[in-house]
C-alpha cells in the first residue's frame, strides 16, 4: 500500500537556507516594478521576466552557465522555490535565459543593481564612510591580427588607438597599458568597494585607454575616504574626488614633493 502526504514547497526549504535569508534581505516589489517597465517575452514561453531575472539571479549566486542552470533548476528543490516554480511546473531551457538576458539588457541590469544596493545601505549592510576603488583589464582579443591585415589592406601606416575604430569589429574596445611594457586590448573594470562590509558599491566598464584615475568619476562615492593606489594620485582623480564631496586618500608617487612614506603603510 503506497502511502502519500502533502507538502508544499516551500516546507521543503530549510528555514534556515541562504536563499530565505536573500529574499529576506531585498525586497523585489522594486525590481517588479522596474521589469514591469519592460515588454514581456514571447507569450508561449510564459515565465515572466520576474521569475526568469531570479534564474538570473541565482545562475551568478551558483556560477552556473545557462545549461548548468537549466538542470540546477530541474533536480534543486530550493532554486526552484527561490524563483517561484512549483514541484511539478516546467522549467526553462537555457536558450531561454540568453534571449531573457538580451531582454533586460544591461541598461536596465545597472538600475537593479542600485535598487538593491540603495537597500542594503537603507539597512546598513553597506555605507561610504572608507571605499577602497581599483581598477583591473579585460581582454577582449589576444592577439590583433585580422586588424593588422585590416589596417595594411587600407594602407594605414600604424595600429594603434585612432586607427583601431576604423579596421575592427569592435568599434568601442582599446589599447590599455599597465606599467611601461604590459598592454592588452579591450576594456578596463573599475570597482569601488564599501571597506565595512567588503559588497561592491558601484562598477564600470570603460575602454582600456582611460586611465585609473580618469575612471574614477564613473565609481566615486558620494561621501567619505577613497583608498587607492598610485594610479589616482593625479588631477582627475583629485577633481572627481572634490566634485563628490570626497577626501582622497589614494598614495603618492616616489618623485612627489608630498610624498608620505609613513602615511602610506
Amino acid at each position: 500500500m503506497n502511502q502519500m502526504e502533502m507538502v508544499s514547497l516551500d516546507q521543503l526549504v530549510p528555514r534556515t537556507h541562504m536563499y530565505r535569508r536573500f529574499i529576506k534581505l531585498w525586497d523585489f516589489k522594486g525590481v517588479e516594478a522596474i521589469l514591469s517597465t519592460v515588454k514581456s517575452l514571447n507569450p508561449h514561453e510564459g515565465y515572466g521576466l520576474n521569475r526568469l531575472f531570479r534564474c538570473l539571479l541565482l545562475q551568478f549566486m551558483e556560477d552556473l552557465s545557462d545549461r548548468e542552470l537549466e538542470k540546477f533548476l530541474q533536480e534543486n528543490i530550493s532554486g526552484r522555490w527561490f524563483c517561484g516554480f512549483m514541484l511539478n511546473e516546467d522549467t526553462p531551457d537555457h536558450t531561454v535565459f540568453t534571449r531573457a538576458r538580451s531582454k533586460i539588457g544591461t541598461d536596465l541590469l545597472a538600475t537593479l543593481f542600485q535598487e538593491l544596493r540603495d537597500q542594503l545601505k537603507k539597512q546598513g549592510y553597506m555605507n561610504e564612510v572608507f571605499t577602497f576603488v581599483d581598477a583591473s583589464h579585460l581582454i577582449a582579443k589576444a592577439n590583433l591580427w585580422e586588424e593588422r591585415d585590416e589596417a595594411i589592406r587600407q594602407k594605414y601606416e600604424k595600429l594603434n588607438n585612432e586607427i583601431l575604430p576604423k579596421v575592427a569589429v569592435d568599434k568601442q574596445a582599446r589599447i590599455g597599458c599597465k606599467g611601461k611594457n604590459k598592454y592588452w586590448y579591450g576594456y578596463k573594470k573599475h570597482v569601488s568597494v564599501d571597506m565595512q562590509s567588503g559588497l561592491i558599491n558601484k562598477i564600470a566598464v570603460t575602454p582600456a585607454n582611460l586611465t585609473d584615475a580618469q575612471g574614477l568619476k564613473h565609481v566615486c562615492p558620494s561621501q567619505g575616504a577613497i583608498y587607492a593606489d598610485k594610479g589616482y594620485c593625479t588631477k582627475p582623480a583629485k577633481q572627481a574626488a572634490a566634485k563628490r564631496n570626497s577626501h582622497l586618500a589614494a598614495i603618492k608617487k616616489n618623485n612627489m614633493k608630498d610624498k608620505n612614506a609613513d602615511q602610506d603603510r
